[in-house]
């Protein structure tokens, strides 16, 4: 979450959860947000307005809940960055009916477990999601992101600017899914083993 009104991240797959938690200890991290569950509900127009101008709507439940809008992305000294307004809500459902009653709905769920580490002047996570894990970090300029991704061992090449949707729905027309929902249940009824992200 930014302060400035502006996110800018990288993702970058992580096939070991336990080996990135030893890297963040080995360079002095320090653990920010122990791990914890969140719900994400994203909304859109019936017509889907948001969504075809690459804007998010999303009210996500955590340790409290939160309203947060999104601008289209752009690629900025190899990071994705986007204009990021969020804030708290003091009552989830009350906040889910609100958005309803201007016309939005819901266009998809989805959950993942989320442990947040500073590491100097970024912000470094551990996202388990139903599709497999991921490391997101932000920052307030390309140069740190990209200064604590080497710190951490990751492959600069190898990182990601789609957001975690743009993934699924790339998946789920590779991997011909038919649920909307990104849940931990959807992907546990699959009964699947295979490595999803093998380009990564």
């Amino acid at each position: 979450m930014s302060t400035t009104g502006e996110e800018l991240e990288v993702k970058f797959y992580l096939p070991d959860l336990a080996l990135l938690k030893a890297s963040l200890e080995a360079v002095g991290a320090q653990l920010n947000q122990p791990r914890v569950y969140e719900t994400n509900l994203r909304f859109d127009t019936p017509g889907g307005e948001l969504s075809g101008g690459y804007r998010v709507l999303r009210l996500r439940q955590d340790t409290v809940a939160r309203l947060t809008y999104k601008g289209p992305g752009v690629e900025l000294d190899g990071v994705r960055l986007r204009q990021e307004l969020e804030f708290t809500v003091s009552d989830f459902d009350t906040a889910k009916a609100f958005l309803e009653a201007l016309g939005y709905e819901v266009v998809v769920m989805y959950e993942k477990y989320r442990t947040t580490y500073t590491l100097g002047n970024v912000l470094v996570t551990m996202d388990e999601m139903p599709y497999g894990n991921f490391a997101e970090i932000e920052g307030p300029d390309g140069a740190s992101i990209h200064q604590a991704a080497d710190a951490l061992g990751f492959h600069w090449e190898r990182r990601i600017l789609d957001s975690y949707l743009v993934l699924f729905e790339r998946l789920r027309a590779r991997l011909g899914f038919t649920f909307r929902d990104l849940s931990f249940e959807n992907f546990l009824l699959l009964g699947r083993k295979e490595q999803f992200w093998p380009d990564y």
